[in-house]
């Protein structure tokens, strides 16, 4: 196992550097710089910082010295916040991101495989109809969409819960964006989780336990349920990965101080530093959350590690 996780890691490298490598000349070659705002600095001013900045080097040598601090854990500063770098500043986003990213995945998942198990469990009866389709909702309707309906139902209506902020960090201020993060993931898991468990109820050792006189409960957890969950598995990383590094959107809607509110401030004013710097960050926790899902694949699958 140890071989095979060691295997994974050393691949993503290369994806690293091409994603960090494009991302760089990608942000210096287009149009404007972090220095062009409203009101146009002085020549003298402008060339000042640039030099601060390294910005007056030759480009590759510019990208050398950034791959050099990238290796060196330093992701350089911002331009934008000249009061805090570019790790400061993720990482004082990074906990409420991490919060509701982390609380949304896991209901997603529970929800998901319970609703996709009692689906193949009563197919094509009532349960299966209402359940999957209150969860299919949330899998057509856009957050953006969901978000303002569940702010103007359980916030302005019934006044039953904050429209957003973080206030003092109590359970009523995330319930809506942690639903909004939740419903689309719930709903793809236990669309797989119902196609595998059907799958798997029709397996030949699935009859053999039925015919031992084991209960359907007992059969699921004890012999269907782990040969189910390898499609939601697959699905697992992504998931993470979107719900970590895609609720962007969510933290604008409800005025979240996450990560999101420092990337979309960092790409309005082109700030090099910050928006390589969250790049970065993201694509690291993606191959993290990645090399994790691989490896539970590989435990629930032991073929997967001859591959």
């Amino acid at each position: 196992m140890f071989r095979y996780a060691l295997r994974r890691l050393l691949s993503t490298i290369p994806v690293l550097w091409i994603a960090v490598t494009v991302c760089f000349f990608i942000l210096r070659l287009a149009p404007g710089g972090p220095f062009d705002g409203e009101r146009p600095l002085p020549p003298e001013v402008k060339a000042n910082l640039a030099a601060h900045y390294n910005l007056d080097k030759p480009l590759v040598e510019q990208y050398l010295i950034y791959v050099g601090d990238v290796l060196k854990g330093d992701l350089g500063p911002s331009f934008a916040n000249q009061d805090f770098t570019v790790t400061q500043q993720i990482m004082s986003g990074f906990p409420y991101t991490l919060t509701i990213g982390g609380a949304a995945f896991v209901l997603a998942t529970v929800i998901g495989v319970f609703v996709g198990c009692l689906g193949a469990l009563y197919q094509n009866r009532s349960a299966d109809y209402w359940l999957g389709g209150g969860l299919l909702l949330g899998l057509v309707m856009p957050s953006f969409l969901i978000a303002p309906i569940l702010q103007l139902i359980f916030g302005n209506t019934l006044g039953w819960l904050p429209v957003g902020g973080w206030g003092d960090g109590s359970i009523r201020f995330l319930v809506l964006p942690i639903i909004v993060l939740t419903l689309p993931h719930a709903a793809r898991i236990s669309r797989l989780m119902r196609g595998s468990m059907i799958e798997v109820m029709g397996q030949n050792f699935i009859r053999t336990a039925k015919a031992k006189g084991i209960g359907p409960r007992l059969t699921v957890m004890r012999h269907a349920l782990k040969p189910a969950m390898m499609p939601v598995v697959s699905y697992l990383g992504p998931a993470a990965s979107y719900l970590l590094t895609g609720s962007l959107v969510v933290e604008s809607i409800f005025g979240l101080p996450g990560i999101g509110r420092y990337f979309v401030g960092a790409a309005l004013n082109r700030d090099y530093g910050m928006v390589l710097g969250t790049v970065i960050f993201y694509m690291v926790l993606i191959v993290v959350l990645n090399l994790i899902v691989d490896i539970a694949y590989a435990w629930l699958d032991p073929k997967v590690r001859m591959r």
